[in-house]
């Protein structure tokens, strides 16, 4: 078999990337669940009618098709999900009655979209999604709490640089394009919206001529709407600006206090690594959003685009008899990970869980290193046993490689020593009572440095071919 060549779009980790890519989730997870919300998983799947109900994304369906389909279509009518946002829609629908709403939910999954990959965009990846979905009413103060609830997950990631959180409001948009005369009965507002949204992506002067040969926009209304979508504000100042505008309406009021009182709602959060921007050019792509949006980036890596995006939905979901308003926010998993080890070289400090490798004296006592190892564990001390009674300096060194730190030795008389690998130092040990310090009981995450080059040298000038 000749050497497989790797697909473009579909990210592989090795595994000291793939800790770093883990601990993020677990992190997540954990952050999510102080919070209060509930993990769900749904299928892979769900019928294309679903699928490209919302928004522009016909084109980056992937279809599923078996090898012997023999349908008219060519296809099964069934698609791969490409956010996570639609299966849980579907899902609340489902399992409505099952359901106690306000009903919070995490969800960390796989999604597929059949775009061109490029630097944080894949054909296959991870989000981590949260929403909060009520039943025909939710409280505007949920969408100040999923906000709150992702940045507080944000800042726990150690390694993530600063970052800002833009936010904006659709129904101020809106009512700031009725209050201009723009229609909203013939699709004219959602697709002004659409094009406004690409200012992260295209010149000023292009997306103005897209108003006006694609929108059909006046030169005038063109230009109004360019002014609002450059206004920013790291507080509520961004309200004195609108109005100064000279634009009113009863929907653009009511937007303008929603997104103020997100602001103040966020501005303790605020810090040298965080920052909360009302940004009114954000519009969010897909149209079911209808209240409250969210872009993230990171400082420093503002090519990657946004990384974390959402925002309110107040008619998502619907059985015709009862409406499941909502809000959430989804992280993309993959899009930080992985152009950040990419760049950065971010890794985890071993490719291994393993704290301890139990050295074997001969292959006639490995059970003993093995009756060490299974002490350790049963204390939750990750470890593994040497493969081979190699000499104990290719055991040390075998360790070294995968970045466990510490070996464990039996000696002759039946004692015990952990060698700490980096340090050298040996001490006594008891297998009952004996545990690593906290900080390398797990894999910790670094990007490769100074330091670690020092550490690798020490362990080298540290060990030795002979017996302990």
């Amino acid at each position: 078999m000749s050497k497989p060549t790797p697909l473009s779009g579909f990210p592989e980790l090795l595994p000291a990337q793939r800790v770093v890519e883990q601990q993020v989730i677990d992190t997540l997870r954990h952050t999510f669940e102080l919070h209060g919300f509930a993990g769900i998983e749904t299928r892979a799947v769900e019928p294309l009618d679903q699928l490209l109900r919302k928004g522009d994304t016909s084109k980056e369906v992937y279809l599923l098709r078996r090898l012997h389909e023999e349908s008219a279509e060519g296809h099964a009518g069934l698609g791969l999900h490409f956010d996570l946002t639609v299966p849980f829609a579907r899902y609340v629908l489902e399992n409505a009655g099952k359901l106690d709403f306000p009903f919070r939910r995490w969800q960390i999954q796989r999604a597929w979209r059949g775009e061109r990959p490029q630097e944080g965009r894949f054909r296959e990846f991870t989000q981590a999604d949260i929403d909060i979905v009520g039943r025909d009413t939710l409280a505007f103060h949920h969408d100040i709490e999923v906000t709150r609830v992702m940045v507080d997950a944000l800042t726990r990631l150690d390694f993530l640089p600063a970052f800002r959180l833009q936010v904006n409001n659709r129904k101020l948009i809106q009512g700031f394009y009725a209050g201009l005369g723009i229609r909203t009965d013939d699709g004219s507002t959602d697709e002004v919206m659409r094009l406004v949204d690409k200012l992260d992506k295209l010149p000023v002067d292009k997306v103005r001529d897209l108003l006006l040969q694609d929108a059909g926009l006046s030169v005038e209304n063109a230009d109004r709407v360019l002014e609002l979508a450059t206004i920013r504000s790291d507080d509520d100042g961004f309200v004195a600006a609108v109005r100064a505008l000279g634009v009113e309406h009863e929907l653009l009021d009511e937007g303008l206090e929603e997104l103020a009182a997100l602001v103040r709602g966020c501005a303790d959060l605020v810090s040298d690594r965080v920052r909360v921007t009302a940004d009114l050019s954000i519009a969010r792509g897909l149209d079911y959003y209808t209240g409250t949006v969210f872009e993230t980036r990171l400082d420093g890596y503002e090519s990657m685009g946004s990384i974390c995006s959402g925002g309110r939905y107040d008619a998502l979901a619907s059985d015709g008899r009862t409406t499941y308003p909502g809000v959430g926010i989804s992280l993309g998993v993959s899009r930080v990970v992985v152009p950040l080890v990419a760049r950065t070289g971010l890794t985890a400090s071993r490719s291994v869980p393993s704290a301890v490798l139990v050295a074997v004296v001969d292959e006639d006592s490995r059970a003993t290193s093995s009756a060490v190892a299974a002490d350790l564990r049963r204390r939750d001390v990750p470890c593994e046993v040497a493969p081979d009674a190699a000499k104990f300096g290719k055991q040390i060194r075998y360790a070294e490689r995968r970045g466990i730190p510490f070996v464990w030795f039996v000696q002759p008389d039946g004692t015990h020593q952990v060698k700490d690998i980096r340090s050298g130092e040996q001490v006594d040990a008891d297998p009952a009572t004996w545990a690593p310090p906290e900080a390398d009981l797990r894999p910790s995450i670094s990007t490769p440095g100074f330091e670690a080059r020092s550490a690798r040298t020490s362990t080298t000038d540290n060990n030795s071919e002979e017996t302990p």
